[in-house]
């Protein structure tokens, strides 16, 4: 599993970032063209996709991993060998963990810094972990991380998070007529909705989480 597609459309100073738990996602930028944050038409159909991805950091370290595993397992208790090789795991697991800090802060500065807003779901991380297929890769993604970074870069530049509800229907919700399609599975990364709109799920989702925004923004 890679990490998640980051889908932003933005839209003279504001945008939306979309993490998606599905399977082979890449991170993706989105910029477009679109109108300012008070109008619910934010964003370009036509707009260009720049992908960014992650370094997986754990699941490409994994082979080093179980190797130094093997080796500080045949070593005796209490040798200088099995402190040499504790320290060499030590050394992998402190890699990892330096690997994935500087791609979150690298990411989290960058959109902290370029926009005035930014939109985000709300993911039940806690409960996408109990997934024993995906919660090893789910874990090397630092979604927790990702988000508190995000959120005291914004102070810091003096940009805004808006966080739309667990339950808002961003990947099914048809960014065309508003139908939403309660049949969509994580696996369906492209959907056609009945009106005849052709979706990438993670796109869709980003840019409704866009107009959900602005359209919050516009009432309050």
């Amino acid at each position: 599993m890679n990490w998640p597609r980051l889908c932003i459309p933005a839209c003279a100073g504001c945008k939306s970032a979309r993490a998606s738990s599905g399977p082979s996602s890449p991170t993706r930028i989105c910029p477009t063209s679109g109108r300012s944050a008070d109008s619910p038409r934010t964003y370009d159909q036509l707009s260009t996709v720049t992908e960014i991805h992650a370094p997986k950091p754990l699941k490409n370290a994994l082979r080093k991993l179980r190797r130094a595993n093997k080796a500080l397992a045949r070593t005796q208790k209490g040798s200088k060998n099995r402190a040499k090789a504790a320290r060499r795991v030590g050394r992998i697991h402190l890699d990892v963990a330096h690997q994935r800090a500087d791609f979150l802060h690298k990411t989290t500065t960058m959109l902290a810094r370029s926009k005035q807003a930014i939109a985000v779901e709300t993911l039940n991380v806690a409960g996408m972990v109990t997934n024993r297929r995906l919660s090893r890769a789910i874990s090397d993604l630092g979604f927790g991380e990702f988000f508190r970074q995000l959120a005291y870069k914004t102070d810091w530049y003096g940009s805004t998070v808006w966080a739309a509800g667990r339950w808002f229907p961003s990947s099914k919700l048809c960014g065309g007529c508003g139908a939403v399609n309660a049949g969509l599975t994580l696996a369906d990364r492209v959907w056609t909705c009945e009106c005849g709109t052709v979706h990438d799920r993670d796109v869709n989702a980003a840019r409704n989480l866009l107009v959900a925004m602005a359209l919050e923004q516009q009432a309050a």
